[in-house]
This record gives structure tokens, C-alpha cells and sequence, in this order.
């Protein structure tokens, strides 16, 4: 399957075709990654998606395809943001299954793992379901998150003479002025010059500068933002339920460098949480590591990846992917980017437990959970599909450079989906799409991992976050 740039000639698309037929062993070209955020923590840990730029993509080696162990660390709570400072503590943001607060906790996972409960916790104002999901830690090992009384705060961790820890809030800025009551922060990244940018589900940008000064703008009428964001050199990214928009801060002023519109569909799909792109956009390239800017759109039925420049937001490609047949599908997570291969992975039929406010009815209004994994190369007239796996993949996918094994959680059960259904952790080779380890996880939806986001610690463990706690995977 190949794609072409809308600019490029009819011969050119034709060459495409006879040298970059798809093959299940090529092995991919893991350029650059985005230079390292000196606002952030440590690379690859300190984002939901490893880095700055969303790319879900970490030099650090997990835990490989040999055998492994399992440990489950309960917390009540759904943790989707697991983050791993440079004291090698694991900050989590977790929302308990009774009321609902955010919370944030901190662990040691070298700890036994009946032992390793939290050890110190901070609760957090409640907002909406994704408020307050997307946090990071700085370069001070700290947590930044926006409350759900729209407080930009800084959090962090010490531990007594008597070695307790506790957790608690450093600085705090009042985003209400640019923030309308009501509303909620659903995407936060540092920029490269310390600038705190954020995006609300009303479809309002802001930056926070060193100073404490907030700068925002509204961006289209009628358009919000139900996912994250990134920041790369190039600029920041923001995805709303109706275009892809690059900006930068210039003169104190937010300006839109680009805006690309995308096709949004007819409406909200079953395993989506919002009408429109499901995706964090997910800059990286085989130069600089963030020459593109990647999404998957909502097209009916089938959707495709989209690829931009960022200097231009000239349209690069656009391929159907997840099969690209006529069978429908869909995603609600961040692709995967590293040099100039993507890796998209469909939720379509993903049963979750609750949707935000306002997401509106899916259509229809559910669907089996299919699944499917593919992997789109850029070339040099457009791109196409490398490979695509029929795997039910139950989390967002990690890739390590550090070891090259594509990790994921994958459902297994029937494609209706029962709470008999179990999980496995489950290791890919990127070259061609091969399942080359599977560990069975313990119990059944108590450790749903619910499309979230994983974590390889500088130790080599695996954290997923559950609908009920963490998940520990280790070599044995």
C-alpha cells in the first residue's frame, strides 16, 4: 500500500510503488529523537509518552522478550500517568474508582512488591474525566499538573529525618484569568525556552512564561481539545476535534505557524472519547527528530494516518492504516514516531467504563474490539504500510531503541468483549510486526489496562497503569 504527497507527480507515486513495495523484514531507520527538553525530566520517562514531543518512543531498555515476572500494585485507582524521576521514584497521577479526586502518589517500585504501596499521596481538585491527566515532571524531578480549580502547580517530594516522604505543592499559578470557569486543562508540555503551554477542552492555547506571566489565545470556534499536546523545537502542537495547529510564542503573542484541517467523520466512534482525531500529535523525523507531525484522523470507516512538515504544514502523506479495508476503525491513541516510521494502533470498540462531558453518542453505539497495529514508513514521495498485525492491543504501544522490542498489553478474549477477558503483556520485533514474547497478566478486568500508557523505568522494569492500580513487569 503506498500513499503520495498531493504535490507529488504521477511518476514519482508509480516509482514509489515498484521500490517500496511493503516487506516483513525491513528494518527501520530510528533517526534522531527530539533533542532532550532541559525543562524536563529524564528522558524518556518523564512525559505519559516519554518526551516532549509525544513520540512514545524511549532509549531505555525494558524488559525484553525472555521470561518475565509480574507483580500487581493496587491503589484503587486508575493510574494513567506513570512517571519515573531522576531519584528513580515513580510519580503517579491516578483517579480512584470511588470519588473520583485526583490524586497523586509516589512509589518506589524497587520495593517488594506487597510492600509497595504509596508512599506518600497528595489529593488534587477535581475537574473533568481528562483534566488533569496530562502532567510532567521538570527538570526538578517535579509534577506539573493543573488542578480542576485551574491552578498550574508544581509538586514535589521530600522525606523527613524519620524517613517519611510527603508530597507538596512548590508554586502554584492561576490560570482563571484565561481560563473560563468550567472549562479544564487536557493538554500541558514545556517548550524549549521554559515556557508551561496548555490546552483546554474549550479549545483555548495559553503558555506560562518563568515569570508567572499567562499568555492565551481561543482557537476556532466550535473546535476543543480532548487530547494532549507537544512541544518540539519546531514549535507546539495542538490537536483539536477539527484541525492539527502548530504555534509558537512570538512578541509575548501566541501565533498560529499552521493549521491543518483533517477529516473529523460523521461522528464520535465506539473506543474513541471525543468526535474527531484521538491522537496526542507526535512530532519526529530522520533529521532533527521532529520534521513531521503525525495524527490519525477520524474518517469513515476506515481512518489514516496524516503527515506533516512542520516548517510548512505542507501536507506530506496520507494512508489508510489499521488494515485500510473496508471493516471500520479507529484510534484513540498517540502514534508512535522515530526516524521515519509511525506506528498506529486501533482502540475502535474499545469498551470504556465512562466518557467525558459532552463527548457526545458514538456511532454506532458500540462495536466489537477488533484491534490491529500498523507500521507506516515516510519516503521520499509520500509513504506507505509496512506491515499491520491483528493484535487487540489494550494499552498505548512503547518502542525502545534501547533494546528494539515494540511493547504493548493485548486483550485476549472474544471481540465483543466480556469481563472474562484477559490480558497479556506482549513483545513485538518493529521489523516486521512478530509477536516475540507473550506473559499472561494476573486476574481478568480488575487489570484492565484501559488504552493507557506505560512506563520503562531506568531499572528495566515495565509499569502499566490498570483501571485498579499499577502493574510491574520484570525480567526474570
Amino acid at each position: 500500500m503506498v500513499a503520495r504527497r498531493a504535490s507529488a507527480p504521477i511518476f514519482a507515486a508509480l516509482a514509489a510503488i515498484i521500490m517500496c513495495v511493503p516487506t516483513a523484514s525491513a528494518a527501520p531507520h530510528w533517526g534522531p529523537a527530539t533533542p532532550p527538553n532541559p525543562y524536563l525530566g529524564p528522558v524518556g520517562t518523564a512525559t505519559m509518552h516519554g518526551d516532549a514531543a509525544s513520540s512514545d518512543v524511549t532509549p531505555l531498555p525494558g524488559p525484553g522478550a525472555q521470561a518475565h515476572s509480574v507483580d500487581a500494585r493496587p491503589l484503587a485507582a486508575a493510574c494513567p500517568t506513570l512517571l519515573e524521576g531522576s531519584d528513580e521514584l515513580v510519580v503517579a497521577l491516578c483517579t480512584p474508582i470511588i470519588g473520583r479526586t485526583p490524586t497523586v502518589h509516589l512509589l518506589d517500585p524497587k520495593s517488594p512488591a506487597l510492600l509497595g504501596g504509596s508512599l506518600a499521596h497528595l489529593e488534587l481538585a477535581k475537574g473533568s474525566l481528562l483534566g488533569g491527566v496530562y502532567a510532567y515532571l521538570d527538570n526538578d524531578d517535579r509534577l506539573v499538573a493543573v488542578d480542576g480549580e485551574r491552578k498550574l502547580q508544581r509538586i514535589s517530594h521530600s522525606r523527613d529525618a524519620e524517613g517519611r516522604w510527603s508530597l507538596h505543592v512548590d508554586e502554584t499559578v492561576n490560570l482563571a484569568g484565561a481560563i473560563a470557569e468550567g472549562d479544564n486543562v487536557t493538554g500541558l508540555s514545556p517548550d524549549w525556552d521554559g515556557n508551561v503551554w496548555f490546552a483546554t477542552a474549550a479549545g483555548v492555547v495559553g503558555a506560562v512564561d518563568q515569570s508567572g506571566q499567562v499568555r492565551s489565545r481561543t482557537l476556532e470556534s466550535g473546535e476543543q481539545v480532548q487530547n494532549s499536546i507537544s512541544t518540539s523545537p519546531a514549535g507546539t502542537a495542538v490537536a483539536t476535534t477539527h484541525a492539527l495547529y502548530q504555534l509558537r510564542l512570538v512578541g509575548g503573542r501566541i501565533e498560529v505557524d499552521w493549521r491543518q484541517a483533517y477529516d473529523r467523520g460523521p461522528a464520535r466512534k465506539p473506543g474513541q472519547l471525543s468526535w474527531g482525531t484521538g491522537s496526542t500529535p507526535t512530532y519526529f523525523g530522520p533529521a532533527t527528530g521532529s520534521d513531521y507531525l503525525a495524527v490519525v484522523d477520524n474518517a469513515d470507516p476506515t481512518v489514516s494516518l496524516r503527515v506533516f512538515d512542520t516548517s510548512s504544514g505542507r501536507d506530506m502523506c496520507t494512508i489508510p492504516v489499521l488494515d485500510g479495508g473496508e471493516r471500520p476503525n479507529g484510534s484513540e491513541n498517540s502514534p508512535i514516531g522515530i526516524g521515519d516510521s509511525v506506528y498506529v494502533a486501533s482502540t475502535y470498540g474499545y469498551p470504556y467504563p465512562a466518557t467525558p462531558d459532552g463527548a457526545g453518542p458514538s456511532v454506532p453505539d458500540s462495536a466489537p474490539f477488533g484491534g490491529g497495529l500498523t507500521r507506516v514508513d515516510i519516503d521520499p514521495v509520500g509513504c506507505h504500510q509496512v506491515w499491520n498485525s491483528p493484535i487487540r492491543s489494550a494499552a498505548v504501544p512503547h518502542l525502545s531503541t534501547g533494546d528494539g522490542n515494540l511493547y504493548t498489553v493485548v486483550r485476549s478474549g472474544p471481540e465483543s468483549t466480556t469481563p472474562l477477558d484477559t490480558f497479556t503483556f506482549t513483545v513485538l520485533n518493529p521489523a516486521d510486526g512478530r509477536v516475540v514474547a507473550a506473559t499472561p497478566l494476573p486476574g481478568t478486568v480488575a487489570n484492565d489496562t484501559l488504552q493507557m500508557s506505560g512506563t520503562i523505568t531506568k531499572a528495566g522494569s515495565y509499569l502499566q497503569g490498570t483501571i485498579t492500580g499499577m502493574l510491574q513487569i520484570q525480567s526474570k
